[in-house]
């Protein structure tokens, strides 16, 4: 047993799983294309402060990827689950992607990456927004990555109404060499990003998304859309092209929008995917076989698990991700870049430990039991 604080107050004892999930595993995802944004692992040893540029470890970084290649998902490289704008600046986001294509060339891993506009640390006009746009796209097509156009702070606040957004956009779909994904990050993830596409009423800023995509559907591969409503995702869905994917990054429906409905379904880019990834594997394969139900019995019920670590304020799931890393033996530490491993209370990492406990997810659920037990006794005095 072990005595777990509880969200509400008070401290219980909770029985731990003594075995893994028994999982299948096989070959290649054959009916959805999945990508898991992944989390960067940070340098427990490096003489850092939270305003210090971000000190990575970048072998145990890279050795996560590789875990996410081994269960056949893609890896969303220098997202915001890396840490993109709360930790990792430019700098260190470029130095991943160079890292992360390189190991993915090695493996035969998919992949890919974050472009986004975070190298502009003062009030920019749109024609700076534009220039950090082409330098870091420019970067990840230098390394032969897909590109992943990240909805960026520094447009949300230079831009006047959705024309801007037409215009920019535009450009850069013009001058891409290869389709990319476009990302809509809602304000729940990131509070700056409230108004992206010019208006607030999202509705509007539906119709202004489109327009981009319908301008130029031959340089979009998909859209990513994070807004965590699954109706007006699934709205959205229908009205896209021929040809252009949606990717779920909806971290609280992903199920019923990965199985999908008459009209089709979402391919998937998703934040839970990085501590789910073997079990996620494992239920796109049933799905991969026409087995709906099947699918859906493996994966609904790790939804509480994914709500609760994507809960208010949302952006600051991250210390949960990481947290199930270290639990499941991925890293030796539970130390995050700019210090965000105090981002969450006691009581809510000990409750992620249960539901992920519940899950099976520990492929060692003694390693497990041992380092929660050592972080609960280190900040909470509990023996």
């Amino acid at each position: 047993m072990i005595r777990l604080p509880e969200l509400g107050g008070g401290v219980r004892e909770y029985a731990p799983r003594t075995e893994p999930l028994t999982l299948n595993g096989g070959g290649p995802l054959a009916s959805r294309t999945v990508y898991s944004a992944a989390h960067v692992v940070a340098d427990p040893y490096a003489d850092t402060t939270p305003d210090s540029p971000a000190a990575v470890d970048w072998d145990a970084t890279l050795a996560f990827r590789r875990h996410l290649w081994s269960h056949g998902l893609g890896v969303a490289e220098a997202m915001d689950t890396a840490q993109r704008g709360m930790g990792l600046d430019w700098a260190g986001a470029a130095e991943l992607i160079r890292r992360s294509a390189a190991e993915a060339k090695a493996v035969g891993g998919r992949i890919a990456c974050g472009v986004g506009t975070d190298q502009l640390t003062a009030p920019a006009d749109l024609a700076a927004v534009r220039k950090a746009y082409e330098e870091q796209l420019a970067l990840v097509e230098e390394t032969g990555s897909r590109a992943i156009l990240m909805a960026s702070r520094a447009l949300a606040a230079t831009a006047q109404g959705p024309d801007d957004y037409l215009d920019l956009y535009g450009h850069l779909l013009r001058q891409a060499s290869e389709p990319v994904i476009l990302h809509w990050l809602g304000p729940m993830f990131d509070p700056a990003l409230d108004g992206y596409w010019g208006s607030p009423d999202l509705d509007a800023a539906t119709e202004t998304f489109l327009e981009v995509i319908a301008a130029h559907p031959d340089k979009v591969d998909g859209i990513k859309v994070s807004l965590l409503d699954a109706g007006r995702e699934v709205a959205l869905r229908r009205r896209l092209p021929e040809g252009v994917r949606c990717y779920t990054g909806d971290d609280f429906h992903y199920p019923e929008l990965i199985a999908g409905d008459e009209q089709g379904f979402s391919h998937a880019l998703l934040g839970i995917f990085d501590p789910l990834a073997a079990l996620a594997a494992d239920a796109v394969r049933t799905l991969d076989t026409g087995d709906v139900d099947g699918f859906r019995a493996t994966l609904d019920p790790t939804v509480a698990l994914s709500r609760h670590l994507f809960r208010a304020p949302t952006r600051f799931y991250k210390t949960g991700v990481v947290l199930l890393a270290w639990l499941a033996g991925h890293q030796d530490h539970f130390t995050m870049v700019g210090g965000l491993q105090s981002a969450r209370s006691l009581p809510h990492l000990a409750k992620a430990y249960e539901l992920a406990d519940g899950l099976g997810l520990f492929p060692d659920p003694a390693l497990a039991e041992d380092r929660m037990r050592s972080l609960l006794k280190v900040h909470g005095g509990l023996a």
